[in-house]
């Protein structure tokens, strides 16, 4: 398994993908790929962190996007893959289908998921950690 990691940038205020993009050596459409939640690539946000190495999706698993990925306003598609993972594991508290925004439902789902694992305390609060999500094993998403 590799040690890299996918490594992340936050957006501050006065970028735009073509400078972050030329900032890093990549090409718009490496960052379009590598971030499928972007679906206009003319409306980024200051702090919102964009993926700026290719994902590490050679064990096929989506690679864990840190602690401050899980707040309320990420939406992406790894949530929602996170969501189906947690349903496949028999720890839903979903009231319907899990989607690409982070909520209260899969902050809960995924605290199911951490007991499920032995986890408890501090350690069982929802937010997923690196051990929790390597177990998971949420698949890559990818943009073809």
């Amino acid at each position: 398994m590799s040690e890299t990691t996918t490594q992340f940038y936050v957006v501050k205020q006065g970028d735009n993908l073509t400078k972050i993009a030329a900032k890093h050596g990549l090409t718009l459409n490496q960052l379009l790929d590598w971030n499928p939640e972007i679906t206009d690539p003319n409306t980024i946000r200051v702090g919102q962190r964009i993926r700026v190495s290719a994902p590490e999706s050679s064990s096929g698993y989506e690679p864990f996007p840190g602690t401050h990925f899980f707040v309320p306003d990420t939406v992406s598609p790894i949530i929602e893959a996170m969501g189906y993972r947690l349903i496949e594991e028999h720890c839903s508290a979903y009231p319907g289908e899990p989607d690409y925004q982070w909520s209260d439902a899969d902050k809960a789902s995924y605290s199911k998921w951490q007991r499920k694992l032995g986890f408890s305390g501090s350690d069982a609060d929802g937010i997923p950690g690196r051990k929790s999500w390597d177990k998971l094993h949420v698949p890559a998403v990818l943009v073809d």
